[in-house]
């Protein structure tokens, strides 16, 4: 009745270094940065409307930044179409043909950060 699984069986899974955490610094001596605060509302996801000529693109200072529209945002419906299984040719025509849009948008920049990150390096 020895049901134990033979240790050779085991998959073999390789970890990441192990990282020690940051040191605790007393809030007194924080430094502020810019990138973060304890506000948490912005998280919480949001509806944006634009109108748009098709084929504009989101740049700084454009009419989708000027809706609140930034870097980090990750899209999770337009116009009622659920992004976040939708295949990203599909997603683009959206994006590309209709002239008004219902953004449903949740920022949540350290996906986006990270994989910028990535493709930099």
């Amino acid at each position: 009745m020895d049901s134990q699984i033979p240790y050779d069986d085991y998959p073999v899974v390789f970890l990441p270094a192990y990282e020690n955490p940051p040191a605790w610094i007393p809030p007194h001596e924080r430094v502020p940065r810019p990138d973060y605060n304890n506000e948490l509302t912005q998280f919480l996801p949001q509806t944006i409307t634009l109108k748009k000529p098709p084929g504009a693109q989101v740049i700084p200072d454009s009419d989708a930044h000027r809706a609140g529209l930034q870097e980090g945002d990750q899209v999770l419906a337009v116009n009622d179409v659920d992004f976040q299984d939708t295949e990203h040719s599909k997603a683009a025509e959206i994006l590309k043909t209709a002239r008004e849009i219902s953004m449903h948008v949740r920022f949540f920049p350290y996906n986006y950060y990270h994989q910028k990150e990535r493709t930099v390096h």
